[in-house]
């Protein structure tokens, strides 16, 4: 069979489909529609102050995209637009793309020096100021946004890593470096008498405050850096979309420590995508370590590594369960080391 160049001409594509996303949502331009029945490139390059042909050949793009409808010579927003691409929507991945569009496309640019020297490119990207994240968190608004983008991507998940175990043995759980909440709210949700907390930096929690509140649920927030300070009291500590970001060592350290915190038979939750054993899918987990390798010190793990680095920290009863969603879910028991 003669080889198909279709894979190849899709992916020499793909960066450019990201792009115009990116672009449109930097520009407002969704937000901008969100208040229009339908409006024309003129009306919406005068809004803009963008140029007007140029302006026409993004929108266009979008609409190929499906991102945009167009009628009459106007534009419109598609559902998918006005649930994700809106800033103020409950279900917004603005902030996130937003990060992709300022950080991670001028990082993933210098890729092939990561895979030469096998270290994050903050440093060769932004210079000697290369804190993670440290661009979204200069101001409070600039941090809402960024934490509101992560909100929606963590809720695609939360509501399966919830489901994924039988967590009603636990009495506490508390969401180490939990973000807005959105975890703890839906393990609250399926398990009402569980207490649940979300540990995380003080201008995280001030933030988070707000969408816990909008959920009528009780959700302690807790301030504090889970590698600095003392952890809160739990029977079952949660970490998501944390281990990934570091080395293998930094992870059996943080592990150690939520070790002594938790009572025998505590547990950790972990909440990442899980690689095949074999380390060939699925295809997001092996872009999202790439990503990590480009931005963190870490990498995406299959579901024998972290076993290993569970069990050099004193865990046992290791269970993977996978989900359809964008993370996969791990429990693990604290074994007495007396």
């Amino acid at each position: 069979m003669t080889p198909d160049a279709g894979i190849v001409l899709k992916l020499i594509e793909a960066f450019r489909w990201s792009n115009a996303m990116f672009t449109a949502t930097s520009l407002g331009v969704f937000d901008l529609l969100a208040a229009q029945e339908l409006a024309t490139a003129d009306g919406i390059a005068a809004m803009l102050h963008t140029h007007r042909d140029a302006t026409e050949l993004l929108l266009d793009a979008c609409v190929a995209l499906q991102l945009l409808e167009k009628s009459n010579g106007g534009y419109r927003n598609t559902a998918a637009a006005n649930r994700f691409l809106l800033r103020d929507s409950p279900d917004t991945l603005t902030g996130y793309i937003l990060y992709s569009h300022a950080a991670l496309v001028p990082m993933w640019s210098h890729l092939e020096d990561a895979v030469r020297e096998g270290s994050h490119r903050w440093t060769q990207t932004f210079g000697p100021e290369r804190e993670l994240f440290a661009h979204f968190f200069k101001t409070d608004e600039s941090m809402r946004t960024f934490l509101r983008g992560m909100h929606g991507l963590g809720m695609l998940g939360s509501p399966m890593v919830a489901a994924a175990h039988d967590l009603s043995s636990f009495r506490r759980m508390v969401d180490l470096g939990g973000a807005t909440g959105h975890l703890a709210v839906e393990v609250k949700r399926r398990y009402p008498g569980m207490s649940c907390a979300v540990f995380d930096l003080a201008r995280v929690t001030g933030v988070a405050q707000e969408f816990v509140d909008s959920t009528g649920l009780e959700i302690e927030l807790i301030s504090g850096d889970f590698f600095r300070d003392a952890l809160p009291a739990a029977d079952l500590f949660a970490v998501g979309r944390i281990f990934h970001d570091w080395s293998d060592a930094t992870v059996v350290e943080l592990l150690g420590k939520m070790h002594s915190a938790l009572p025998d038979g505590g547990g950790v939750l972990i909440c990442e995508r899980v690689l095949e054993a074999d380390k060939t899918g699925p295809l997001s987990g092996l872009m999202q370590s790439l990503n990590m390798l480009v931005v963190t010190e870490g990498k995406e793990r299959n579901e024998a590594e972290y076993a290993a680095l569970l069990g050099a920290a004193g865990f046992g009863d290791v269970v993977l369960r996978r989900t359809e969603g964008p993370l996969d879910a791990i429990l693990a028991r604290k074994q007495s080391r007396g």
